[in-house]
């Protein structure tokens, strides 16, 4: 059936192709399927090993709280950049620099440093495991936040940002993959949904709490602050946050025992004790070259399935924050005129959309592509994930053109806050799509193939934060969010060739000697490297 998606004439099951229903039903699988793991009636895809230290093994308690505290504390560190949004107008006028400036070091600085940091806490990540760089990660965003409550020169706040945003790198992009590490192919939407929730959260109630200390107390409290709530998420990352990279062989650990003829396997693993799982270095848990490893995001863009959702997901954060940044200029300028405090005050509807939108997006980014495998014998394609694209494309397009139009007219502040709400609302979608979907695709290439989205992401915010307000400021708001909607529509249609030709792209990529170099150099040097060096 496929449901659009066209079949590979030279591979049927190219990498992402799955087969998680197990009913009676199920004809022709792709794969043999009696003797695979199951949940009820779904084949576990990947494949979980016997090893008790397999964190695909663990307790659900234990998987989701480390997933709940990487999620908080993501949100956490994804506030910190446009928690000062509602501030720029008081740090500009304070340090006598012009808004531009203002936004694009104190703003963009710090998004374009997490990007670049990326591909150097990805492939250490890789290498060392993800363990140490979120404790690390977490005590210098501790310190980072105390520095920025001292500073006392617009110098000394930029150069802070650059730390904070190279201390950000992990939690912005190790958390995805980390989903892949302790979670099925059927559950990773709902745990993503999660991780959404707490970025838009952070973002919006970071900008909410934010305007009230800017206004009532000062800019530089924000930070103080922040630091305050950092200090439980060291503790918990330390204490909770166990290493999840698995390189151990999927399956039995076997040895051959010849007893009268027979062979017996055994399972030879030890389980880890607590003390064990908190050491903080555990030495190599790959013989991938570091080098290697911080160069290969890029060729990765080449990959179909990373550069669809590089440029969607890097467009709609983009557009997020961009229509954030301008709301705080229209809103401080007539016929609004509102401070800090009220600004920041018109993020509560942003959020409570979001809280609605976050886990919704969740539930069907998983609900809708097992119940199209169900109809597709059995069969699990990634391309399935992009149906919430036919939700966020319209969300979006209508919420640019509603606040374009409603601002440029001067219509009462419930309009504008209204439309802004509505492209909220398609940015969780639009991000469950494209993130589940690199996931699925390339699962062991999760860690790099998120470096490619975030630094192009970051790469575009810190453009966005640079230029929009001049560009605002000179076209109105109603063209710029009219050219705003015509770009944004047109990344929206990649969607149909990604979704119509995936399982063709998967394919090529597959068969490619480009692709089968790439997956090459990924791979642990055998016998050398495991969970227990």
């Amino acid at each position: 059936m496929g449901f659009g998606v066209l079949q590979d004439s030279r591979m049927a099951a190219p990498p992402g192709t799955v087969t998680i229903g197990a009913s009676d039903a199920v004809e022709d699988a792709i794969e043999d399927t009696k003797s695979l793991k199951r949940d009820g009636n779904i084949i576990l895809q990947p494949q979980p090993s016997d090893s008790p230290n397999d964190p695909l093994n663990w307790s659900p308690m234990w998987k989701e709280s480390i997933m709940v505290i990487l999620a908080f504390s993501s949100g956490v560190t994804t506030a910190l950049g446009p928690m000062v949004t509602p501030a720029l107008h008081v740090i500009a006028l304070k340090y006598n620099v012009s808004l531009d400036m203002a936004s694009s070091l104190i703003i963009g600085f710090l998004a374009f440093w997490i990007g670049f940091t990326t591909f150097f806490t990805a492939s250490g990540a890789n290498i060392w495991g993800k363990r140490p760089f979120f404790v690390i990660s977490s005590v210098v965003l501790l310190a980072t936040n105390f520095w920025g409550f001292f500073a006392s020169s617009f110098p000394s706040l930029a150069a802070m940002r650059i730390v904070q945003g190279i201390a950000s790198a992990p939690l912005e992009t190790l958390v995805t993959s980390t989903v892949s590490d302790l979670f099925f192919v059927h559950q990773r939407g709902t745990r993503l949904s999660i991780w959404g929730c707490m970025l838009a959260s952070g973002v919006l109630l970071g900008q909410t709490i934010s305007g009230i200390i800017v206004q009532n107390i000062s800019f530089e409290a924000t930070f103080g602050i922040s630091a305050l709530i950092f200090i439980p998420i060291v503790v918990l990352m330390y204490f909770v946050v166990v290493e999840t990279t698995y390189n151990g062989p999927r399956g039995n650990t076997v040895i051959e025992l010849a007893e009268k003829g027979s062979v017996s396997f055994v399972d030879t693993a030890k389980k880890e004790t607590y003390s064990q799982k908190l050491r903080l270095f555990r030495g190599r848990v790959s013989g991938e070259s570091f080098w290697k490893g911080v160069w290969k995001p890029v060729p990765l863009i080449a990959y179909p399935a990373v550069l669809f959702s590089t440029v969607v997901y890097g467009m709609f954060f983009t557009l997020l924050v961009t229509i954030s940044v301008l709301s705080v200029t229209a809103f401080s300028m007539p016929p609004y005129n509102l401070n800090p405090a009220q600004i920041g005050l018109t993020n509560l509807p942003l959020l409570a959309v979001s809280l609605i939108g976050s886990p919704l997006s969740g539930w069907m980014a998983d609900g809708i592509p097992k119940a199209m495998a169900r109809r597709n014998k059995g069969v699990f394609e990634p391309e399935f994930r992009l149906t919430l694209m036919l939700i966020a494309t319209p969300l979006a397009t209508a919420g640019f053109l509603g606040f374009g139009m409603s601002v440029q007219r001067g219509l009462p502040i419930g309009w504008p806050v209204f439309w802004v709400a509505v492209y909220s609302l398609s940015v969780p979608f639009a991000s469950q799509a494209s993130l589940a979907y690199v996931i699925d695709c390339h699962p062991k290439d999760a860690n790099q193939a998120f470096v490619t989205i975030n630094f192009t992401k970051a790469v575009m915010t810190f453009l966005a934060t640079t230029y929009a307000n001049g560009w605002f400021l000179k076209m109105g708001p109603q063209a710029t969010f009219n050219i705003i909607t015509t770009i944004n529509l047109g990344v929206c249609l990649m969607t149909i060739p990604a979704y119509v030709f995936g399982k063709r792209f998967r394919s090529m990529v597959a068969r490619s000697s480009f692709g089968q170099k790439l997956s090459a150099s990924h791979e642990p040097s055998p016998g050398k490297f495991g969970p227990e060096a």
